[in-house]
């Protein structure tokens, strides 16, 4: 049956609007970074990225539809982030995804932002079988999950401090780098000398699949004041830093394939597109006999196009929102309703 279902993002600083149809794939998605806006507070300001949700979103709809070719009456679901991220852009998504759903009498769908972080995998022709086990690292997750189907994940381990995303984004700040961070520290570390500083591979001499990077992070200013008159001082702490966020992935990757029997590995979020994990994954998975799966890295970054995926599959199932708007800014995985 022919199915068309229209993505909202707005979760953080980013606001995306995609359109999926069941027989042709991914006919169009739109995004605007706020990246800009934010630059001058070193950090996103919720209520400024509120405001420019609610602005954004009529033109990019409008944009997306036009591409597609299409119009509201051809839509069969409005899909849009309710959770988990900033409560104000949430529901200035939730709201307009509701209230358009409303207004052309069509299902609405509340998703979970890292189930269809999850699932942007599936965007691509080189996808996954279930079960798989997903690595999550954005700014505000850190996550290892065991992927049985659409639905029904079980948290393997995460991160119980900064995400990874987080830690970059405040140790590019402390090398003196502008907002956001963290593509600015990794290109930094490509100048850098890997064999000057060796910094603690966080929880991997213990078992468990748990992370930590507050540590990390503080030993990196610990390194920074006590080392100065160097020209090359913080490309080589960015180097070493990056390595040691790297190796730790690494590490607890292979755990995780190892105690789970799976050897097909999912890759996702913001921080999936850094080029350094990427290759350094590769090479585990060809050691191990192992495959590593990553959405392009366009659909690393919060997009529409996994909201308006992860939407046709809930809207396939069924799934249809009361008409009540809600939001919740922290929502656990494992909370997640699972497909039948």
């Amino acid at each position: 049956m022919l199915l068309r279902v229209i993505g909202i993002e707005t979760s953080c600083d980013e606001t995306g609007v995609a359109v999926y149809d069941s027989e042709c794939g991914l006919m169009a998605h739109r995004l605007h970074s706020q990246m800009r806006l934010h630059a001058a507070y070193g950090g996103v300001v919720p209520e400024l990225a509120s405001r420019d949700h609610i602005r954004r979103l009529p033109s990019l709809l409008k944009e997306a539809l036009v591409e597609s070719r299409m119009s509201m009456s051809d839509v069969h679901g409005v899909a849009y982030t309710a959770g988990p991220g900033l409560i104000g852009a949430l529901l200035a998504g939730a709201s307009f995804g509701r209230s358009l759903a409303m207004s052309c009498d069509i299902p609405a769908i509340a998703l979970h932002h890292m189930e269809a972080h999850l699932l942007a995998v599936m965007l691509e022709d080189n996808k996954p079988q279930f079960p798989f086990v997903a690595l999550l690292v954005s700014g505000g997750h850190t996550m290892l999950v065991f992927v049985e189907r659409v639905g029904n994940y079980r948290i393997l381990g995460e991160t119980l401090d900064d995400a990874v995303g987080e830690a970059f984004d405040k140790t590019a700040k402390l090398l003196g780098l502008a907002y956001p961070g963290g593509p600015l520290l990794a290109e930094l570390a490509k100048s850098g000398d890997p064999h000057r500083f060796d910094f603690p591979r966080p929880m991997t001499d213990r078992s468990g699949l748990d992370f930590s990077f507050s540590g990390l992070k503080t030993y990196t200013m610990n390194t920074l004041y006590s080392n100065t008159g160097n020209g090359s001082l913080h490309a080589d702490i960015a180097c070493a830093f990056q390595a040691a966020v790297v190796d730790t992935l690494i590490i607890k990757c292979r755990r995780s394939l190892k105690q789970t029997g799976l050897n097909q590995l999912v890759v996702a979020g913001g921080v999936g597109a850094n080029t350094m994990l990427r290759e350094r994954l590769d090479e585990m998975a060809h050691k191990d006999g192992a495959a590593v799966f990553y959405p392009r890295k366009e659909f690393c970054t919060d997009n529409g196009a996994m909201i308006a995926y992860a939407g046709y599959l809930r809207c396939q199932a069924g799934q249809v929102e009361s008409l009540k708007i809600s939001a919740r800014a922290r929502w656990p995985m494992d909370e997640i309703t699972a497909l039948d």
